[in-house]
């Protein structure tokens, strides 16, 4: 059987050898413990390309690209942006897929197999992804807020005769000749911060007031959603996306020709894309460039592993890496689109020019600008309504995956006690972010908001990421890893994939921040709030050396032993206990070993035969050469192997 004629069916690895007298001409099975029947699996192919579309393609890829876009030199921006989605993003984003697919568990327990000293990394995106779930999902909230406040025949952000208005609020809907300041304030901006975060009551982080009792009931229902939707793992998640992630195209279809109709709308298309070309030798382009598309795709997060674990064994996860990365960053594209017929058409209403108009970003945008400019159109509630239910459907598919990628990890980990509780677990893990969510509830929950994202993500993710990839493509071994995937699809990737994980990928995450200086609206956040930040990243960053700590002061021996080399274990193994062995030189040995040591001794119809009998003496040698050998390599794939399955079976 060639490497073309077949491929490792799941549960499985088949190793043949080569026509020689001294090997058996059939391949023996041998079970491994992550390749097990009991794992949920996707009940359909479709279910898992739309969990991983719906989770890379989230609230950022509306709001965030634009901004970047046009303020990195517009269509010029373009370049940079190519270029680091080919070298940083996907080449990460497939191997995310690839080890989740080929190992089938989650973020922690499948360091075991890579590494076991970098475990910590596990624990760490665990960390990160709660800090998510307790930001993002009040973001969601605040949709949903905006969501219930669209059910008006007239939109309550079109006017300033509200009783949240000020003296400063100044409406120009379906007016000439209105004069605008720098202390002017649109209904739609003081609708956002004064009656949905009602901002004003707070002081700041030193006094962010009371938790806002309408966002934490829109919090609740948000989590509830979230709750029934991942209960049941992968059965019932793969069918809810098929309305959370299709949902939002329909919409962003609908928005881009009604923009695309209004006047004004090619203003704002040509500020989008006219491009700067001499923001190409500016540096903080490129790292805005690599940092969207790292945050855009999402490697490092866990949810990639977790999501292509219940994957079947040998399913084209190179194919998917590219068809998800493709349709991701055309999303971020054509979303320009959608945001810039709009501010156009702001632009137009208001007899500005396009930047003043633009000068909103992160939430801001999608909260205030684009409100305000559906609230010009004719049949606004109509587009209100669809709009926000788009960002409701963009961020619960994001957090299907972020709590999917802690509820896989921690299952993996500890299934003795949670294997037959996932009800329970989903349940607790719910509670927990909703109760981390109530300080983003209060008047000053959007200060909290911020520090959260900038510092529970923002540079402890890229980290993370940054030691995930040289874990993999360094400690595991580029060659290792190829063999992974040739097991899985047949073949090997190619020298571009691998110089990208060994040099290049690393490198791109290695740039990929930079700090700014941290401001919301017009507060600047004090330099205390900045250390509580910066022990906010610390918190899930140290889980990593703690491990390593950990492993290495409870690990038998001493670090002044010297490790026997792979063919040096072997070769002692079977000249100690068969010295008749002939496996064809030690060489070729050493080029096969990294599959599995097992796999070569079965190939032998001398040793095969015996280990296959019931009884046999060869059981004990084979337990004592698994307490003898003390290289991670050949402790790993022994104690994957269910030895008296395969002691017992003909």
């Amino acid at each position: 059987m060639t490497r073309q004629d077949s491929a490792a069916p799941a549960g499985s690895l088949s190793v043949q050898g080569p026509s020689n007298p001294g090997y058996n001409t059939n391949p023996v099975p041998v079970p491994v413990i992550t390749q097990t029947d009991t794992r949920d699996k996707w009940s359909k192919k479709m279910d898992f390309l739309l969990s991983v579309i719906g989770f890379a393609v989230d609230l950022g890829n509306v709001w965030r690209f634009p901004y970047i876009c046009y303020q990195n030199g517009g269509g010029a921006f373009l370049i940079p942006y190519i270029v680091m989605a080919i070298f940083g993003g996907v080449p990460l984003f497939y191997m995310e897929l690839a080890l989740g697919q080929f190992h089938r568990t989650g973020a922690i327990s499948i360091w075991k197999h890579i590494c076991p000293i970098f475990k910590g990394i596990g624990y760490a995106i665990c960390v990160i992804s709660l800090y998510v779930s307790f930001y993002y999902n009040t973001i969601i909230a605040w949709a949903l807020f905006y969501f219930y406040s669209s059910f008006a025949s007239v939109l309550p952000w079109t006017n300033c005769d509200n009783a949240w208005n000020t003296e400063n609020c100044t409406n120009y809907f379906l007016k000439d000749n209105v004069t605008w300041n720098n202390y002017s304030r649109s209904p739609a901006e003081e609708f956002y911060t004064r009656n949905v975060l009602e901002i004003h009551k707070s002081d700041g982080l030193s006094n962010v007031g009371g938790v806002r009792w309408q966002l934490m009931l829109c919090l609740f229902l948000i989590f509830t959603i979230v709750y029934f939707s991942l209960w049941k793992g992968v059965k019932t998640s793969g069918k809810v996306v098929w309305v959370t992630a299709t949902l939002p195209y329909v919409v962003l279809f609908i928005l881009l020709i009604r923009g695309a109709t209004l006047p004004g709308a090619w203003k704002g298309v040509v500020f989008y894309l006219q491009p700067k070309w001499e923001k190409l030798f500016e540096t903080s382009v490129w790292v805005d460039a690599a940092a969207q598309i790292f945050f855009s795709l999402g490697p490092g997060f866990g949810v990639l592993l977790a999501l292509s674990s219940y994957n079947p064994f040998t399913n084209n996860c190179y194919r998917d890496a590219i068809v998800t990365s493709l349709v991701n960053c055309l999303t971020s594209f054509m979303s320009g689109f959608v945001i810039f017929t709009m501010l156009g058409y702001m632009a137009e209403k208001r007899n500005v020019n396009v930047e003043d108009v633009a000068r909103d970003k992160g939430p801001s945008l999608l909260f205030i600008t684009y409100p305000e400019a559906i609230a010009n159109m004719t049949g606004s509630t109509f587009f209100a309504i669809i709009f926000f239910v788009m960002m409701i459907t963009l961020g619960l598919d994001s957090t299907f995956g972020g709590l999917e990628a802690i509820i896989t990890a921690v299952m993996d980990e500890y299934p003795e006690y949670l294997a037959h509780r996932r009800e329970l677990f989903v349940l607790g893990l719910v509670v927990v972010c909703f109760l981390g969510s109530l300080s983003t509830l209060t008047n000053g929950g959007a200060y909290v908001v911020k520090l959260l994202e900038e510092f529970g993500v923002g540079s402890s993710i890229i980290a993370v990421g940054f030691l995930e990839a040289i874990a993999v493509s360094w400690f595991y071994g580029i060659t290792r890893f190829s063999n992974d995937i040739k097991s899985m699809l047949g073949y090997y990737p190619g020298l571009f994939w691998k110089v990208c994980w060994v040099a290049i990928s690393p490198a791109f995450l290695a740039v990929s921040t930079t700090p700014a200086p941290l401001q919301l609206f017009d507060y600047k956040y004090p330099d205390w709030s900045i250390t509580v930040g910066y022990i906010i990243g610390a918190s899930s960053f140290m889980w990593i050396p703690i491990y390593m700590v950990y492993k290495l002061v409870w690990t038998p021996g001493s670090l002044k032993q010297v490790r026997p080399s792979n063919a040096a274990i072997l070769n002692w193994w079977v000249t100690t206990w068969d010295s008749s062995l002939n496996l064809n030189g030690l060489n070729q040995v050493e080029s096969v070993f990294p599959n599995c040591i097992l796999a070569i001794i079965f190939r032998n119809a001398n040793i095969g035969s015996r280990l296959r009998q019931p009884g046999s003496v060869w059981v004990p040698r084979v337990n004592q050469l698994r307490t003898w050998c003390c290289t991670v390599e050949v402790y790993i794939h022994l104690s994957q192997i269910h030895l008296n399955s395969v002691f017992h079976n003909s």
